[in-house]
């Protein structure tokens, strides 16, 4: 057990107090796990443009003050009661989904959406209690998506850590626990290119650009990225895209340049933007007869999806997709390994660097488009 098993860990986090104010360093108090819990040593975290887009708290309702944060990694601290899958000093990937393992999509072979541990953004407390566990002087904060890593210490469910190689350097697979995954899983699990194939990717940051990269080491022939910022282009190329593609520059829909570059249209698709229109523009850019189109990006919640059906009936497949179809306990190790046996590049993500004191330029560099992940050293 380590020295502070069962004790209240006080340590800085990073508050965000209102919607789109810089976060505030504080001191924070944070509880023992309860049953079923892991509380976590933070050592590295980055941004999500998730976390931007709740602390913004333009399209939802607001619940502050929080502690943002669901990309990461760490050690753990301590372990609550029924904990059996985990230990101390065991190092980890904090991930917003989890895998309960009991349920029925965690036995289901063809799906990872655990009815458990869902995702869940409007909750701010964690399930074991409905309390959250941590406070300042007595006032609750609330967590967010069941990490909240902008903390030198967070307490998050067990079924929402992935155990991970030890000799891993956590300062780079920390951004593995969210959007790379989402991308490169929704190519090389759901789309599965075939050697030699054309491949569509719509919007080129970082989600993006993972697809790509799983389209790279599927050997696609033919990977186009699609994107209204040119500027993207040319960081694009180290993902293997090879053909660019913007819809600004064309007088027809963009589905109908594509067609045209690819002899009828491309074999997959992937939509990582969550505009409608590009995911419509996705599916109806892909092959009649084996094309298969892969909603990644997450939408408008009253979003409306139209097409014509004879353009599922001509035998084009529309799928979607949540975390990559990776199933975070099971899956997630074996991501990393990819990265340890040099399959998959991790480096080429990380553009940024800061350490904890200066989280807020990390806001900073996402609001204004710059660079793809920022990495934020929780021991400075």
């Amino acid at each position: 057990m380590s020295s502070t098993a069962g004790l209240v860990i006080p340590c800085k986090a990073a508050v965000a107090w209102e919607a789109g104010k810089p976060l505030v360093i504080e001191k924070v108090e944070v509880a023992p796990p309860q049953a079923m819990e892991v509380r976590v040593k933070i050592m590295y975290t980055s941004l999500c443009h998730t976390d931007l887009y709740f602390w913004e708290a333009k399209g939802q309702t607001p619940l502050f003050p929080r502690i943002f944060g669901h990309e990461a990694s760490g050690i753990i601290e301590s372990v609550g009661e029924g904990v059996e899958n985990l230990q101390v000093g065991d190092h980890v990937l904090p991930v917003f989904t989890g895998e309960c393992g009991d349920c029925a999509h965690c036995k289901s072979e063809e799906s990872n959406m655990c009815d458990l541990l869902r995702i869940n953004t409007d909750r701010g407390v964690m399930l074991s209690d409905g309390k959250p566990r941590f406070s300042i002087k007595g006032t609750p904060i609330n967590h967010f998506l069941g990490t909240s890593t902008f903390s030198e210490y967070t307490v998050v469910h067990s079924g929402c850590l992935a155990k991970i190689n030890r000799l891993a350097p956590l300062d780079k697979v920390c951004i593995l626990s969210c959007g790379i995954s989402t991308g490169l899983g929704a190519t090389l699990n759901v789309a599965k290119p075939k050697k030699g194939s054309s491949v569509a990717v719509f919007g080129l940051g970082a989600v993006g650009l993972a697809a790509a990269e799983g389209a790279r080491i599927s050997g696609a022939s033919r990977i186009i990225g699609i994107d209204r910022n040119p500027k993207r282009f040319e960081e694009a190329k180290k993902f293997g895209v090879n053909e660019f593609v913007n819809p600004k520059d064309h007088d027809k829909p963009v589905q109908e340049v594509i067609a045209e570059m690819t002899n009828g249209g491309v074999d997959r698709s992937l939509e990582c933007t969550g505009n409608i229109n590009a995911m419509i523009s996705a599916f109806e850019c892909v092959h009649d007869g084996w094309g298969v189109a892969v909603l990644v990006g997450v939408p408008n919640k009253d979003a409306v999806f139209m097409t014509k059906p004879i353009n599922v009936l001509n035998e084009r497949t529309l799928k979607g997709t949540f975390f990559g179809n990776y199933k975070p306990r099971t899956h997630l190790p074996s991501v990393v390994d990819m990265y340890m046996n040099k399959e998959l590049e991790v480096e080429k993500f990380i553009t940024h660097r800061v350490p904890f004191s200066e989280i807020n330029k990390a806001f900073d560099y996402m609001v204004k488009g710059e660079g793809l992940r920022c990495i934020i050293s929780m021991e400075e």
